[in-house]
C-alpha cells in the first residue's frame, strides 16, 4: 500500500517536488509520483485519484494551482498543497491553495516548502483513530 502519492502539476515544479521526496525517502516512505496538470490531463487526474491506493496526497502547483482542490474534490482523503513561485513570487498560488470553499479542505504549506508537506505527511500517517 502506497503511503503518499505526490502530484505535480508540471514539470518545473521538479525542484520542488525533490524536496517532498528526500524526506519522505529519509524516513522510509512508501510514495508514488506523478506530473499530472488539473488542467491538461483532467481526465487522467481523476482516474489517478480514484484508483491510487495512497492514503495522503501531497500536491505541488504553481500559478493558478488548481491542482491540490480539484484532488479534494475527488477524495475524502487528506490532500497537502505546496504553492510554488512562479509568477508573483508563489503568493497567488498560496492563495488558491488556502482559500478553498467549505467542504474541500486542503492543508497548505509554505511557498515552495516541500519539506513541511512531507512532515505534515508523516504526522498525519502517525496518527491512529
Amino acid at each position: 500500500m502506497t503511503d503518499v502519492a505526490v502530484v505535480s502539476g508540471s514539470k518545473s515544479d521538479r525542484s520542488v517536488v525533490e524536496k517532498v521526496l528526500r524526506v519522505l525517502q529519509e524516513k522510509g516512505i512508501e510514495f508514488d509520483e506523478k506530473v499530472l496538470s488539473a488542467h491538461r490531463n483532467p481526465r487522467e487526474l481523476e482516474a489517478y485519484v480514484k484508483e491510487t491506493d495512497a492514503k495522503i496526497f501531497i500536491a505541488v502547483a504553481g500559478l493558478s494551482a488548481a491542482l491540490p482542490g480539484v484532488i479534494a474534490s475527488q477524495t475524502d482523503r487528506p490532500v497537502i498543497g505546496v504553492p510554488v513561485s512562479a509568477k508573483l513570487g508563489g503568493l497567488d498560488a498560496l492563495l488558491a491553495i488556502c482559500q478553498m470553499p467549505p467542504g474541500v479542505p486542503v492543508a497548505c504549506v509554505g511557498i515552495d516548502n516541500g519539506e513541511n508537506a512531507a512532515h505534515l505527511a508523516l504526522r498525519i500517517l502517525s496518527t491512529k483513530r
